[in-house]
């Protein structure tokens, strides 16, 4: 912010200067000119008065010589008479013979021999110089008896103009160099109460919990309504940030341990219920348990939602294994063959803790919906990216698929699927309706994206996206890999 106001304001004060000494400058240069040629004329005239008086008196010989040469040198110029026939009474140079005989012939000269005109100013080159001449004429009469010729050149008066220009150009500069002063530091009294909204910012939105008031005495009155304004918001945020986290700390055990209680004594009422009522307790039983996982499934969203991790890199394949060893045999007591092709897929970005979880509220649900002698398939692929992608060094994806043969879903259902408290019409008992809302946010937080499809099986394909971090040159087709546990069977062609 402090330097676009200080961009702004040299901009302004570099405007107005534009506007007032561009126009000064071609004035004053304007102004120089007419002053040297002024001076030229009243030199022309003095000499040439002097002239009359000498050639009247006898003296010309004796007197013009050095008065011209004198005059010549107060001039920084040259100065010849010429007499009315063409020849040259007095000059301050040497004029070669060829030439002075050609100089009554001059424009100039020969206007004032004429007497047409009092003072005759004209720009010239000679000798490859430019010069500023005046002749004016020697003696009132009707035919004049001579003529002074002054030459000035222009080169004195471009150094004047310049020096008009450079004088501008200097005051310019300094007035520039003191408008960056002040307003530098007015920008900085301007910008410091924005720089501690925005330091502020930064604290409240990582979610620490720890919030400094913002100092609402600097800046001007607007910043400091607005600083005024931030400190009450944030205080109502981080207040209602510390109750989430609070009810995420403690609802856990607050919830967790009455239902398990609550279920424990289901359990103990078995022996003691009749044949008929025991279909009851053990429904009774499945939604005390639906209840507990809906429970742990919020309180998971909600500490989702409240620290909003940075994806890191994850080892998608190690945590495959590893989901594939810890529910083999809940899938093996229910007849269920879990198999994994984990192909060399290499690292992903995920949130810490996000591919574990996605990975237990999916094999739950195929667990549930499998019928006993089915199978269920974990598939990590690499797909090939887009051409207009081939160029890029790195992929972009990995998808993760876990694929049933239960009863599947329709398009409609699929679409459904992720909200929240949703459940599929005839799905098995004991669901919360918060798992694939769970991972599609687990998902998104991750930088990658959940879909589900028709498994050629049947069932349902779920495929969750993920960002790779590996060169495509060191992975291969993973479907190629032995499958882990369960029967051996080829890998379903299912959409990717």
């Amino acid at each position: 912010m402090t330097r676009r106001l200080l961009i702004s304001y040299l901009s302004l004060a570099a405007l107005v200067l534009l506007c007032l000494e561009i126009p000064l400058g071609f004035v004053y240069s304007r102004g120089e000119r007419e002053q040297v040629v002024n001076a030229a004329k009243d030199e022309a005239e003095s000499v040439s008065a002097y002239a009359a008086l000498s050639l009247a008196a006898g003296r010309a010989e004796r007197d013009l010589p050095a008065r011209v040469a004198h005059c010549a040198q107060r001039i920084g110029g040259k100065v010849v008479i010429v007499a009315a026939s063409g020849a040259t009474l007095a000059t301050s140079h040497p004029v070669d013979t060829s030439v002075s005989g050609a100089l009554a012939d001059r424009p100039g000269i020969a206007a004032a021999l004429r007497g047409t005109s009092t003072v005759d100013v004209r720009t010239s080159t000679i000798g490859g110089v430019e010069y500023l001449s005046v002749a004016a004429p020697v003696g009132q009469e009707a035919r004049p008896v001579g003529a002074v010729w002054l030459t000035v050149p222009t080169r004195t008066v471009h150094e004047r103009v310049h020096h008009v220009w450079l004088l501008l150009a200097l005051g310019g500069l300094a007035v520039l160099t003191a408008v960056a002063v002040v307003g530098f530091a007015f920008a900085r009294w301007a910008g410091r109460p924005i720089r501690e909204l925005e330091q502020a910012t930064h604290e409240l939105g990582e979610g620490s919990g720890r919030f400094t008031p913002v100092t609402i005495t600097k800046g001007p009155p607007e910043v400091r309504s607005l600083a005024a304004a931030f400190n009450r918001t944030a205080a109502r945020f981080a207040h209602l940030l510390a109750s989430q986290r609070a009810f995420a700390g403690e609802a856990s055990h607050q919830l967790k341990t009455p239902l398990a209680a609550l279920r424990l004594r289901l359990e103990n009422l078995e022996p003691d219920v009749a044949a008929r009522a025991r279909g009851s307790l053990t429904a009774a039983v499945t939604e005390t348990d639906r209840l507990a996982r809906m429970v742990e499934h919020l309180l998971a969203m909600a500490r989702l939602e409240e620290h909003a991790a940075i994806p890191a890199t994850v080892d998608l394949g190690a945590v495959c294994a590893e989901r594939h060893r810890t529910w083999q045999p809940l899938f093996a007591r229910e007849d269920v063959s879990l198999v994994l092709f984990a192909g060399s897929v290499g690292p992903v970005l995920a949130v810490p803790g996000a591919v574990e979880q996605i990975m237990d509220n999916l094999l739950s649900n195929a667990l549930r919906a499998s019928p006993p002698g089915s199978t269920v398939t974990i598939e990590l692929r690499m797909p090939a990216p887009p051409r207009r992608a081939l160029r890029d060094s790195r992929p972009r994806w990995v998808d993760l698929h876990v694929t049933d043969e239960g009863p599947g879903m329709t398009q409609e259902q699929r679409a459904r699927a992720f909200d929240r408290f949703w459940r599929a019409p005839g799905a098995p008992k004991g669901g919360s309706g918060l798992g694939l809302a769970l991972v599609q946010r687990l998902a998104h937080a991750s930088g990658g994206e959940a879909t589900l499809h028709a498994a050629a099986t049947g069932g349902l394909d779920v495929v969750i996206r993920l960002p790779s971090v590996r060169p495509p040159a060191e992975g291969h087709a993973p479907g190629a890999d032995r499958p882990r546990g369960g029967r051996r069977r080829e890998a379903p062609a299912l959409p990717a």
